[in-house]
């Protein structure tokens, strides 16, 4: 008789197998490693996704972004930009079409040295990657989706910009142009220029390019349209000129002033010179000191009107503004907001501490155009799908009201006056109404240094009531010609610009 099967001693139900105490360890051991393997996985993949993202030895991100074409900045209907096949690793790099024209307003995108100008602003939409582009939002994130990327148009006006780079040929300098009644950007140019496209990709050819851009005394890189200042000189009497009338210290631009002459500045034994032995009389009328570019009379008029209030007028046309975006950001144009009597004479006639970008004086010539109201600058005009859906259309902004219209009208004879009769004749246009101011800043130790040549204007056609087409400010801060003056040097390009502009209403 077979003996009878004992209970296991394990404490499992009679006739399964038990379970050992080693067993149950085991188990428990592998679904902590189990729980520790999930909670480590929901770690990195949700709240470390982005900072692993964002990883520079991540390659992931930069090979998807270059693994298709970028989308387009374009000018008119006209695109700038490209792509082209590399055949490596990253499929796709950037190419430009006669990048030195459009460099100062594209900028670059490199597969090695990053983005600017408008394609860093808005790479997002130009590399597919901003939501706005999806149909469906979520389910592309999730999935990771990457969709065509979207086009860039600009407000840039061709035949403009083709003006003024020619105009300023090998020159160092800038132009900006502006429509005044919308703050739209017609033209920014800024030389010496540069091929984007030579260091587009991430070979030894482009780093060799980037490398020879970075060592070049000549900064073609440098935006000079919106990322350098300069003393504006007497172009900043516009400004002046604005305040004094605004502020009831001139009533008449035809009668004569109170500025004395020699104008001996405030707190000091200095006489504010002038260039010109026409302006050596006192009681100069504010059309006459205008026409004839005379610092004393400007430099005592900016005191009569006083520190507060040539600052409000200052600000009014973008000065001091360190946030002013077109949407790519332009460098603090400086008027001081603590000075004595003496340097505000100084800087009423664009000298002292005052420096402007080309974008703000241009912004001076447009708000005086558009009957004292400065519109905000604006560089694109629509956000656009690869099939040309608008994703976000631009509108014109008012930025401030520099003066009435009755101050406007008159600051508007003043630079008419100049073009027709005194130092800006050169840039008088057949069949338009053009009015503008020069200005020649010094600069260096007693002043040494090559002078800046300015210009500022605006043209309509004659006989229009409108508010002008285009307003333009040129400065040259380096040039080999021999007399370095606004009207000789800066004018004729400005011509040129507002000729292209009229041409083509």
């Amino acid at each position: 008789m077979s003996p009878r099967r004992q209970p296991s001693s394990t404490g499992g139900p009679q006739g399964l197998p038990g379970i050992s105490t080693t067993g149950r360890r085991a188990g428990t051991f592998c679904l902590v490693l189990v729980l520790a393997l999930m909670g480590q996985a929901t770690y990195v993949q949700v709240f470390r996704a982005e900072s692993l993202d964002d990883n520079p030895a991540n390659q992931r991100e930069t090979i998807q972004r270059y693994a298709q074409p970028r989308g387009n900045i374009l000018v008119g209907a006209d695109p700038v930009t490209g792509s082209a096949p590399t055949g490596g690793r990253y499929a796709y790099k950037r190419t430009y079409t006669d990048g030195p024209t459009w460099a100062a307003v594209t900028g670059y995108s490199s597969q090695t040295y990053g983005n600017t100008q408008i394609e860093g602003v808005e790479d997002d939409l130009l590399s597919g990657t901003d939501s706005r582009l999806a149909s469906w939002a979520l389910w592309d994130e999730i999935t990771r989706k990457q969709n065509p990327g979207g086009d860039v148009y600009t407000t840039l006006n061709k035949a403009a910009q083709q003006a003024a780079v020619k105009g300023l040929g090998s020159q160092t300098g800038a132009v900006a142009a502006i429509e005044p009644a919308t703050g739209r950007i017609l033209a920014l140019a800024s030389t010496p220029s540069y091929d984007p496209g030579s260091f587009a990709g991430s070979s030894t050819a482009d780093q060799d390019a980037w490398n020879k851009l970075q060592a070049d005394k000549n900064q073609p890189m440098l935006n000079r349209a919106l990322r350098q200042i300069y003393p504006p000189g007497s172009t900043f009497k516009v400004v002046t000129a604005a305040a004094a009338l605004a502020n009831g210290v001139v009533t008449d631009i035809d009668a004569p002033t109170t500025a004395p002459y020699p104008f001996v500045m405030p707190g000091t034994t200095t006489e504010l010179v002038n260039d010109t032995s026409a302006c050596d009389s006192p009681g100069q009328s504010l059309d006459d000191a205008m026409v004839n570019s005379c610092n004393s009379v400007m430099g005592y008029l900016g005191t009569q009107v006083g520190l507060e209030k040539m600052v409000a007028m200052a600000q009014n046309f973008g000065f001091n503004d360190a946030k002013l975006d077109t949407p790519v950001r332009a460098a603090r144009s400086n008027f001081d907001t603590t000075m004595n009597a003496s340097q505000v004479a100084l800087s009423s006639i664009g000298q002292y501490d005052t420096a402007a970008t080309p974008l703000v004086m241009a912004m001076v010539a447009a708000g005086v155009a558009n009957n004292g109201t400065v519109m905000y600058p604006q560089l694109v005009d629509k956000l656009a799908k690869s099939d040309g859906s608008s994703v976000q259309v631009m509108r014109p902004t008012g930025y401030r009201q520099a003066m009435s219209p009755t101050v406007a009208g008159q600051v508007q004879k003043l630079m008419t006056d100049v073009v027709e009769t005194g130092t800006g004749r050169s840039a008088r246009i057949g069949g338009a109404t053009v009015g503008g101011k020069t200005g020649t800043a010094q600069q260096g130790i007693d002043n040494s240094g090559i002078p800046y040549a300015w210009f500022i204007s605006w043209a309509r056609p004659s006989g229009s009531n409108q508010v002008p087409p285009v307003a333009v400010a040129v400065v040259i801060a380096d040039s080999s010609a021999t007399d370095v003056t606004g009207g000789g040097l800066a004018a004729p390009i400005a011509k040129s610009v507002m000729q292209a502009v009229l041409n083509g209403n």
